[in-house]
C-alpha cells in the first residue's frame, strides 16, 4: 500500500499550486493554479503528466480547489474547457462565488489591456463554474463508494479550506494556503485531530517567525500617515479579495480615530463586487465581525470610496488600493509607472510577491530603475515599504499544525527551496516525522500501512484476558512502590502481553480472529486426535487364587489376592472392583515415586493431562508387546497419550516397568 504524489506546481516555488495524489485506486487533483510570474508554457501545470492521451476524465477521480487565489484556481477553466476535463470539481461556497470574479478580472487585464493571447474566455469561466459542486465546512462528501472528502476552515481568505481525503484506510490532508493566527476579518485555521498518513502543507514562510500583529499594524499606519502628511500618494498593490479588506478595516478605523480627511480609494469594479460578497458571506468571517454584524456591517467603510482613473495625476495626497497584487500587471502597474518617480510617494507591499513580478524586484532591494520590457523602464525614486500582512502562516504556525496532526509523513509545497530544506530538517529533528519537498513534475511514493478491521470471538478475548492477568500476577511481585503499582500494572497489561490466535479470512466475509480450539468448528471439520498407546506389563507379588470368573477375563489363575471382593457380586461387578483396586495401588506407587500429586482417578482409569491408564482385559491387545520371560504374575495396563505429553508418558512408563505391585 502507498500514496503517490505528483507535484505539478508549487514544487520548490510559490505559484501554480497543483498536486495530484493517488491512493487506493483513486486520483485526486488538489488545486489547479497558474504562475503569476510567467507568460510562457510555465504559466500552467504540465497536464500531460496526468494523461498522455488527454483522457482526464478516466485519469482523475475529482478536482478539489482550496480557495479563489489565481495561483490555486487560475488554470481551472483552461483545464476543463480547453483540455477537456468534465469530471467532479469541489470547492467551498465562497470560493465558487468569488473565483469567477478573479478569473474574469485576470482575463481582462491580460487580454483586453495587454493584448496577450487568450488562454480561456468569459464563456469558458462560466461553463467551468457550472461543473462545480459546493462544499460546506466539515461536510463529509462521498465522491464515490470509496473516496470521501471533508473541508476545514483555513483562514487565509474568505472561503479558504483545508481538504481531508480518505480512501479505505489511507488518509491525507492538503492544506492549501492557511493562517494559524486570526486577523481583523478572518478567524484562525482549525481542523480536527485526525489520524493521517500524509500531510501536504504550504511553506511560504518556512523560516520566518513574524512579530506581533499589533506591532506590524502600527508600523504600517505610521508609514502611511507620514507619507500623506508630507503630501505624498500611497499605492497599496493588493488582490481585490483578502488583504484589501483586512487593510481597509485597519485604515478605516484609524482614519476615524485620527479624524483624517485624506481620501482612501479602491480601484473601481472588482473590489466593489468583492465587498458585496463579503457582506453576503459574513458567516465565514471572524467571530468579532459576526457578533457586530447586526449593529453595523464592518465592510460598509466610511472613509473608502471608488477611484476614477482621471485622479491618477490629481494633486494632493491619497491612499489607493489597486489590483492586482505583486504589481504583476493591470491597474496597479499603470499607477506604479506614474507614481514611482516621485520621492514623496510610497509603495507599500503588504504580502508575499512571486519571483518574476515587479513587486518581487522591489522587495529584493531598492532598485533605481525597473525594466518593464526591452524598450521600457521606470525610474524608481519613491519610498518602498515592505510589511508582512500576508495571510499565510509563519514557521511557528506550520510546526504547530504538524505537531497537532502528527501525520506519518509530511510533504512541503508552495515555498522557496533553501527555506524548505531548513524546515524539513527541523520537522525531522524536532518532531521525528519524515519530510519531503519535491520539485515540480516530480513523483513521490509514500509507503503506508493498512489497518484491517476484524471480528474476534469471545473465547479469544477470554484467552487474552487470562494471559494478561497471568502476566500481571507474575510481574507484580517485583513492584514494591505502592504509589506506582497501578501505573506499572496498566503498563504491563498493555505492553507485555502476547495472545495467540488464528486469523480466518473467508470470501465476502469480515476477517475473524479465533481461539485455536475453535478452528475445527469454524471450518466444519471433525476433530482428529493423534494418540500414542502402549500396553505396559506390571509385575504383581503375593498373589493368591481368586475365582474362576476373574481368571477367565483378566489374568492367570492366581491373579489377585488381598483385594476384598464380595462373593455376592456378579462377575462383571467383581472384576470392576478388582480393577479399581489395582488402579488405587498403582496410583499410590506413582505418587510415591514421582512428584505428580494431581493424578486423577475414575472408576476404571487414571489420568494425568492427556496420559490415560486402565487395566487391560484384552489378552490379544494390539498395543501389547510380546516378550519372552514375562512371568505369570503380571497385570497389563493399557496406556494412551497425546504427542504433547510424550515426555511425561515415557517417564511414567519407565517407572511402571520397574514396579512390583503388592496385592
Amino acid at each position: 500500500m502507498g500514496i503517490e504524489c505528483l507535484v505539478l506546481g508549487a514544487g520548490q516555488e510559490v505559484g501554480k499550486s497543483c498536486v495530484v495524489v493517488s491512493m487506493g485506486g483513486k486520483r485526486i487533483m488538489f488545486d489547479c493554479g497558474m504562475h503569476m510570474g510567467y507568460l510562457d508554457n510555465r504559466r500552467f501545470p504540465d497536464f500531460s503528466l496526468i494523461s498522455k492521451t488527454g483522457d482526464f476524465d478516466s485519469a482523475l477521480t475529482c478536482v478539489v480547489i482550496t480557495h479563489f487565489h489565481l495561483d490555486h484556481v487560475g488554470a481551472l477553466p483552461y483545464f476543463t474547457e480547453v483540455c477537456g476535463y468534465h469530471g467532479p470539481i469541489y470547492m467551498t461556497y465562497p470560493t465558487k462565488a468569488l473565483a469567477p470574479l478573479m478569473l474574469e478580472d485576470y482575463r481582462k487585464v491580460m487580454v483586453d489591456r495587454r493584448g496577450e493571447e487568450e488562454q480561456f474566455t468569459y464563456d469558458h469561466i462560466m461553463e467551468c463554474m457550472k461543473k462545480v459542486t459546493p462544499l460546506d465546512l466539515k461536510q463529509t462528501v462521498q465522491v464515490d463508494k470509496d473516496l470521501e472528502i471533508r473541508a476545514y476552515y483555513a483562514g487565509h481568505v474568505l472561503g479558504a479550506a483545508m481538504i481531508y481525503a480518505k480512501v479505505g484506510e489511507s488518509t491525507i490532508v492538503y492544506t492549501g494556503d492557511y493562517n494559524m493566527t486570526p486577523d481583523r476579518h478572518l478567524g484562525a485555521a482549525h481542523i480536527d485531530r485526525l489520524q493521517l498518513d500524509l500531510l501536504v502543507t504550504e511553506s511560504t514562510y518556512a523560516t520566518t517567525i513574524r512579530d506581533s500583529k499589533y506591532a506590524r499594524e502600527r508600523e504600517f499606519l505610521r508609514a502611511v500617515h507620514k507619507c500623506v502628511a508630507g503630501g505624498g500618494k500611497v499605492l497599496i498593490p493588493t488582490f481585490a479579495l483578502g488583504r484589501a479588506q483586512e487593510l481597509c478595516i485597519l485604515l478605516d478605523d484609524y482614519w476615524e480615530r485620527m479624524n483624517l480627511k485624506v481620501p482612501i480609494y479602491f480601484s473601481a469594479g472588482l473590489t466593489i463586487q468583492a465587498n458585496m460578497y463579503y457582506k453576503m458571506l459574513i458567516g465565514w468571517t471572524s467571530q468579532k465581525i459576526k457578533n457586530t454584524s447586526s449593529v453595523r456591517n464592518t465592510f460598509d467603510f466610511k472613509h473608502v470610496c471608488p477611484f476614477d482613473r482621471s485622479l491618477i495625476n490629481a494633486p494632493g495626497p491619497c491612499v489607493l488600493f489597486a489590483t492586482p497584487g505583486m504589481i504583476s500587471g493591470g491597474f496597479s502597474l499603470e499607477v506604479f509607472k506614474q507614481w514611482a518617480p516621485s520621492e514623496l510617494n510610497l509603495v507599500t507591499l503588504p504580502g508575499y510577491c512571486v519571483a518574476g513580478t515587479i513587486g518581487h524586484k522591489l522587495m529584493s532591494g531598492k532598485p533605481t530603475k525597473i525594466d518593464l520590457d526591452k524598450d521600457t523602464y521606470v525610474d524608481v525614486r519613491c519610498q518602498i515599504h515592505q510589511l508582512s500582512f500576508s495571510p499565510h502562516t509563519d514557521a511557528k504556525g506550520i510546526m504547530d499544525l504538524i505537531e497537532y496532526l502528527s501525520p506519518k509523513h509530511v510533504i512541503l509545497v508552495h515555498g522557496e527551496r533553501p527555506k524548505m530544506a531548513l524546515l524539513k530538517e527541523r520537522i525531522q529533528s524536532e518532531l521525528g516525522i519524515q519530510c519531503y519537498y519535491p520539485a515540480n513534475n516530480e513523483k513521490l511514493l509514500i509507503s503506508t500501512t493498512q489497518n484491517v478491521k476484524i471480528d474476534v470471538t469471545k473465547k479469544f478475548i477470554r484467552s487474552c484476558s487470562s494471559a494478561m492477568l497471568s502476566n500481571v500476577k507474575n510481574s507484580c511481585v517485583s513492584i514494591s512502590d505502592s504509589s506506582s503499582k497501578d501505573n506499572e500494572i496498566i503498563k504491563l497489561a498493555r505492553e507485555d502481553t502476547t495472545a495467540e490466535g488464528i486469523l480466518v479470512m473467508e470470501k465476502t466475509k469480515t476477517a475473524k480472529l479465533i481461539h485455536e480450539n475453535e478452528i475445527l468448528c469454524t471450518l466444519g471439520v471433525k476433530e482428529h486426535q493423534v494418540r500414542f498407546a502402549f500396553c505396559c506389563p506390571v509385575e504383581v507379588t503375593r498373589m493368591e487364587h481368586l475365582s474362576n470368573e476373574a481368571n477367565t477375563t483378566h489374568f492367570h489363575e492366581s491373579s489377585i489376592t488381598r483385594v476384598d471382593v464380595p462373593r455376592c457380586l456378579a462377575t462383571e461387578d467383581r472384576l470392576a472392583t478388582a480393577n479399581n483396586a489395582l488402579l488405587h495401588i498403582l496410583l499410590s506407587e506413582l505418587e510415591t515415586r514421582t512428584e505428580c500429586k494431581n493424578i486423577q482417578i475414575a472408576s476404571d482409569s487414571l489420568q494425568l493431562h492427556t496420559f490415560h491408564v486402565c487395566v487391560c482385559s484384552n489378552e490379544h491387545c494390539s498395543y501389547r508387546k510380546k516378550e519372552n520371560g514375562v512371568g505369570e504374575s503380571v497385570v497389563y495396563f493399557c496406556c494412551s497419550w497425546s504427542p504433547c505429553d510424550d515426555r511425561l508418558a515415557r517417564e511414567l512408563l519407565q517407572i511402571m516397568g520397574q514396579l512390583a505391585l503388592s496385592c
